[in-house]
C-alpha cells in the first residue's frame, strides 16, 4: 500500500500513516553496528502513534489469557547447564548501584530477578498501579508477536521503524534535528546524570514516563526516541550483511560516498544475494549463545551519553528473543 489513504476514516485507531520513500538508513558517525549508512526504499505503512501501554497489554491479556515469557519457568532442557535458581519465572531489572562503578561490567546494574514481569516491573512488591499510560515492559519477542497477531498487526522491520522515527527528516542526528536538547529542553526520556548510579531526573522522570510526555516527531509519533527500546522483526546482523536482510526494506545502494574505504566495498547491495529468514536468525546468534537476536531501536530512559548514546534513529542494539527487561517495549504496524 503506497498511495496515501483516502482520509482519516481509513486510519486504524491510534495509528499514523508513513508514506513510502527512500531514505538514508544508519550512520557512519557513531557506533560501528550502525554502519555503513545506506539508501533504503520502504513502502507506505501505518504505525502506532505510541508504544503499547500497560493498559493496552492488559486488555490483550484479559481477552486471551496470555502468559508472558517472564511469567513462565524456563525448561532445563532448553538451557543446558543453567543453575536451578535461574530456572524460575524471572526477568532482567535495572537496579542502580550505590556508588560509582566501572562501565565495563553491566552486571553491576542489571539483575535477573525472580518475580519480575510486566505487572511487577521492579520485581515482587512492585506494581503498575497508576501507570496505565506507561509503556509495557518485560515483554520478550514471542510476547510482542502474540500481541501483534491478536491486534491484527505486525512488528515493524528495522527499516520501517527508523523511517518512522526520523519524522521526515533525513540525515539528522536526532528525531527532531541535530541538537539534543534545543534551548535546554529535553525532548525524550533519557538518563540525566552519571550513569548508572546517579540520575538527576531533571526531565521529571525516573524510569519510564507516560507515553506522549514529550512532543511528537514530524509524523505525529511519540516516544520513538528514549523511554523504552522497541522490538523490531529484523534479525540483528551487522556490517553489510545488514542491508541484504530480507524484510528490512528494498535497498538501493550503500551510501558509499560517506563510507570509509568504500573503494574496497561493492558499489551496490543489489550485487549481493539476500539471506532467508532462517539464515538471518542463525547469523544473529551471538558466540556462545543459542538464541537468535532481534534489532532493538530508539534507546531508552537508561541511555546516557557516556555509556549508551543510542537515543537516535540510526542507533540499534541486539536482544536475544528469549529475554525481557525493564526498559524494552514495542509498537506495531499495519501494511
Amino acid at each position: 500500500m503506497n498511495a496515501v489513504p483516502r482520509g482519516e476514516r481509513d486510519a486504524p485507531e491510534g495509528m499514523a500513516w508513513i508514506p513510502a520513500r527512500t531514505f538514508r538508513m544508519g550512520s557512519n558517525d557513531h557506533y560501528p553496528e550502525e554502519a555503513p549508512a545506506h539508501r533504503v526504499a520502504v513502502d507506505g505503512f501505518w504505525i502506532d502513534v505510541a508504544p503499547v501501554t500497560n493498559a493496552g497489554f492488559a486488555r490483550f491479556v484479559a481477552a486471551t489469557g496470555y502468559v508472558t515469557f517472564a511469567e513462565l519457568a524456563p525448561k532445563a532442557e532448553d538451557y543446558p547447564g543453567a543453575l536451578p535458581e535461574m530456572l524460575v519465572p524471572a526477568s532482567v531489572v535495572f537496579v542502580a548501584p550505590q556508588g560509582r562503578v566501572g562501565l565495563q561490567d553491566h552486571f553491576q546494574w542489571w539483575q535477573f530477578l525472580a518475580g519480575a514481569d510486566w505487572r511487577h516491573p521492579q520485581g515482587p512488591g512492585s506494581s503498575i498501579e497508576g501507570k496505565d499510560a506507561h509503556p509495557v515492559v518485560h515483554v520478550a519477542a514471542r510476547d510482542v508477536e502474540a500481541y501483534a497477531a491478536w491486534a491484527g498487526k505486525a512488528l515493524p522491520t528495522e527499516a520501517e521503524w527508523e523511517l518512522a522515527a526520523r519524522g521526515g527528516l533525513d540525515d539528522r542526528e536526532y528525531a527532531w534535528g541535530d541538537e539534543f536538547a534545543p534551548g535546554g529542553v529535553n525532548l525524550a526520556n533519557t538518563w540525566q546524570g552519571e550513569f548508572p548510579w546517579q540520575n538527576s531526573a531533571t526531565d521529571g522522570w525516573l524510569g519510564t514516563s507516560p507515553v506522549g510526555a514529550y512532543p511528537p516527531n514530524g509524523y505525529g509519533l511519540v516516544d520513538m526516541i528514549g523511554n523504552v527500546w522497541e522490538w523490531t522483526s529484523t534479525y540483528y546482523v551487522a556490517g553489510r550483511d545488514r542491508f541484504t536482510a530480507a524484510g528490512t526494506g528494498a535497498v538501493t545502494s550503500p551510501d558509499d560516498a560517506h563510507t570509509p574505504h568504500a573503494c574496497c566495498a561493492p558499489s551496490a547491495a543489489a550485487t549481493r544475494p539476500g539471506f532467508t529468514q532462517a539464515e538471518l536468525a542463525a547469523r544473529s546468534i551471538a558466540p556462545g549463545e543459542t538464541q537468535p537476536r532481534r534489532a532493538l531501536k530508539g534507546g531508552s530512559h537508561l541511555c546516557a551519553p557516556e555509556y549508551c548514546l543510542r537515543y537516535r534513529p540510526a542507533a540499534r542494539s541486539p536482544q536475544s528473543i528469549d529475554s525481557a527487561t525493564t526498559h524494552i517495549g514495542f509498537r506495531c504496524v499495519v501494511r
